[in-house]
This record gives structure tokens, C-alpha cells and sequence, in this order.
């Protein structure tokens, strides 16, 4: 089965996640898209906004920590503590 992997980050972190990541063993999808946000982050570079950049990957099961610890790491969120990072259940697929 496959799991979501996701975070919410600073806008410098989504190529550099999608470079690295994508490169990992178990890792299908790897995605980013760039926002702005008003309450995550202290930089703040329009008005009361700062931008972020909403990172998802889908990912193996049997990779999901070894995925998630890279994300958490390559987003210094360890230091910074400056971002979101998630991970969902399993994911089934319907058929129909």
C-alpha cells in the first residue's frame, strides 16, 4: 500500500525536497506547489504573508519513515522549527 507523505514549508525547501526525495528508494510522487501563508512562518517578505511551498509525496508503506525522517531533515525543522510535516494512513484505492 502507499501512504501520503506532506508538508507546509518555506518556499526554499519545495525544489530542494523534490530533487532529493524523488531520488529515494519506495517514493512514486513527489509534488510541490508555492503559497502564501499569514501565520507559519516569521518571514514575512508581502505584508502580513510569507511564502511557503505545500510539498506531497506518495510513497511505499515499508519506505514511509525513512521518507518522512528525509523530508524532516532536508527541512531543517529540527532546528527551524518552521513548518508542517504529516503523514496519512495507508491509502486504499476504490474500484469501481
Amino acid at each position: 500500500m502507499k501512504v501520503e507523505i506532506g508538508a507546509l514549508v518555506e518556499k526554499e525547501y519545495g525544489q530542494l525536497v523534490k530533487d532529493e526525495v524523488s531520488q529515494l528508494a519506495g517514493v512514486e510522487y513527489v509534488f510541490f506547489a508555492t503559497g502564501r501563508s499569514s501565520d507559519l512562518f516569521d518571514q514575512k517578505q508581502f505584508g502580513s504573508f510569507g511564502e511557503a511551498s505545500i510539498v506531497t509525496i506518495i510513497a511505499d508503506e515499508k519506505f514511509k519513515e525513512k521518507v518522512f525522517d528525509k523530508l524532516f531533515t532536508l527541512c531543517e525543522l529540527h532546528t527551524k522549527r518552521s513548518g508542517i510535516v504529516y503523514m496519512s494512513n495507508p491509502l486504499l484505492r476504490a474500484t469501481i
